[in-house]
Order: structure tokens, then sequence, then C-alpha cells
């Protein structure tokens, strides 16, 4: 009936632990836009501390 879709770290779309990547997969877009959007994101905006929210949730989202 209901597909429930759970956010993971992708192994398949890995660059450094997958979190992009596996966000990429949740939302239904290509992992490349992801991280260019990830990256850009990250530069444009001060309020938002990329390494460190990748950090974060390399260590509390988990792996497929």
């Amino acid at each position: 009936m209901y597909q429930t879709r759970t956010l993971r770290r992708s192994r398949r779309n890995r660059m450094i632990g997958g979190v992009v990547g596996g966000l990429a997969e949740y939302l239904g877009m290509d992992p490349t836009l992801a991280r260019i959007l990830y990256i850009v994101i990250s530069i444009c905006s001060a309020a938002f501390p990329g390494i460190l929210v990748y950090v974060i949730s390399w260590l509390v989202i988990p792996e497929e």
C-alpha cells in the first residue's frame, strides 16, 4: 500500500561517506547535482556550515 522511504547513507553513490548520495536517492535526484548544490550552499551561506553538517550526518544517518 504505502511505501515508506528512509534516509540512509548510500553504498552505491559514495564519494566520502555516502551522506549526499543517500540524500539524493531519498529525494530522487541525480547524486552529482546534489553534491554540486551541497557545495554551493555550503560556500554561499554562513548559516550552513557544510563540513560540520556532513560529519554529524555521517555519524547519525545509518548505512544501507
